[in-house]
């Protein structure tokens, strides 16, 4: 009997030592369980938090890439904002030369995207006004004809003290750096001049040449006659002022030269420095019945028609729609970018030279309003 209870106390032990280890392996496997839920939880969080980092680095990418973009546009538009005024020595309604010149400062307005005024004044305490009133108004770029440079200076001095970049055109080649503008944009006069003297001496006029001035204190006319001077063999060259009536009065010009050319039977050529003034010298001819010889600085439709139909030999052509729009261009790309152009020198538009060959296809760019 006892050999009995112990085999049943042995087989009772054995069975809670094996219920006591799947116990343990029961807790064991539902630690490990629990382990891995929490390693896989873990592993989820921390892809989840990678991923939120990413999207955060990805989001201050892209708000940087915006920042950049638009300081860029704002880099760009500098030098945009503001006015950009034109200011010359006769006013543009008055004169087909200068309409061209406001052409060409509004088309380079628009390309640029900036607001341009253009005013002037055969007056030059007018002209000068016209400048002090585009510093009143906040301008950033001023361009200026420098026909009288005396009576400019002054304005003009006080716009570059303000920091407002200047450029000067048409006239003005020779002083331009004295005032402090950044460049200067038109053609040189005397060199222009001394082109019109041999052209003349090649068209076998031989005799007086009258170089027909018709404003007073303009030194861009007076350079022209010193070209003509430099190279004309045919003769003599004598200044012919008509100065009292000028592009203001074109019949009383006309009838002055009228009288000239009566009177002076030496008068071989004549060569004018303006294109209304040039109509007004053809019809003199014709009125007297001369055979002299015509030729003309700048560009109107009625000389081109007077050079196609030979009753002027040339024009010297210095590309006004060019000394208009490049001014506009030097001057917000200075603002802009502090670039500067010419090296110390004027930057030319001329002279060009229009005959009969090719007056027909300039006239064509002249009814556009670019010649």
């Amino acid at each position: 009997m006892q050999k009995l209870w112990k085999v049943l106390a042995l087989l009772l032990a054995i069975t809670l030592i094996a219920s006591a280890c799947g116990s343990d392996d029961d807790d064991s496997a539902a630690d490990g369980d629990q382990d891995s839920a929490a390693d896989t939880a873990d592993d989820d969080g921390a892809d989840d938090t990678d991923a939120d980092a990413e999207a955060t680095d990805d989001a201050e990418a892209d708000a940087e890439a915006t920042d950049d973009a638009e300081a860029d546009a704002v880099a760009l538009g500098q030098g945009r904002d503001g006015l950009y005024c034109v200011a010359t020595h006769e006013a543009p309604g008055d004169s087909g030369f200068w309409s061209v010149v406001q052409n060409g400062a509004e088309a380079a307005g628009s390309d640029m995207g900036v607001e341009v005024r253009v005013a002037g004044d055969i007056d030059v305490i007018a002209q000068a006004d016209i400048v002090r009133d585009c510093v009143a108004d906040g301008a950033v770029g001023i361009a200026a004809s420098l026909a009288n440079p005396e009576g400019m200076t002054d304005a003009l001095g006080e716009a570059v003290d303000a920091g407002i970049p200047v450029v000067t055109l048409n006239s003005g080649s020779d002083v331009f750096a004295e005032i402090g503008a950044i460049t200067h944009v038109g053609q040189s006069e005397d060199v222009a001049g001394a082109g019109a003297g041999a052209r003349m001496t090649d068209a076998g006029i031989n005799g007086k040449v009258l170089c027909i001035v018709h404003e007073d204190g303009n030194i861009g006319l007076e350079a022209r006659c010193d070209g003509l001077e430099s190279t004309y063999e045919g003769g003599e060259v004598e200044r012919f002022n008509i100065a009292s009536t000028g592009t203001g009065d074109i019949p009383g010009s006309q009838s002055t030269i009228v009288d000239k050319l009566t009177d002076d039977t030496d008068v071989a050529g004549m060569l004018a420095l303006n294109p209304d003034i040039a109509i007004a010298a053809r019809d003199a001819i014709a009125e007297v019945g001369s055979d002299t010889a015509l030729a003309n600085f700048d560009l109107s439709p009625d000389v081109l028609a007077a050079i196609e139909a030979e009753e002027i030999l040339f024009a010297i052509d210095q590309q006004q729609y060019l000394q208009g729009y490049l001014p506009i261009v030097f001057m917000v790309l200075f603002n802009e970018n502090l670039n500067t152009v010419g090296g110390g020198q004027p930057v030319l538009t001329g002279p060009g030279f229009v005959t009969p060959e090719n007056a027909a296809n300039v006239a064509a760019l002249s009814d556009a309003g670019t010649r």
